[in-house]
């Protein structure tokens, strides 16, 4: 894991514990990254599965 990925992913499970779910504002903001490296370390954490986005509850579950 990345230390990009490693901090979106803390991002993103900080934020759901509060039934949050940060938007891509939120995590170029906290990152500094530009929005298509954001993307593509999601999609990296979501094909390791790592991360999942559960649609029906809109909400990450975290493997």
């Amino acid at each position: 894991m990345t230390d990009l990925e490693r901090k979106i992913y803390r991002i993103i499970y900080n934020m759901s514990r509060f039934r949050k779910n940060p938007t891509i504002q939120d995590l170029k903001i906290k990152t500094g990254k530009d929005e298509s490296s954001i993307r593509k370390a999601v999609k990296n954490l979501m094909s390791r599965n790592e991360v999942e986005w559960d649609k029906e509850k809109k909400e990450w579950r975290f493997k």
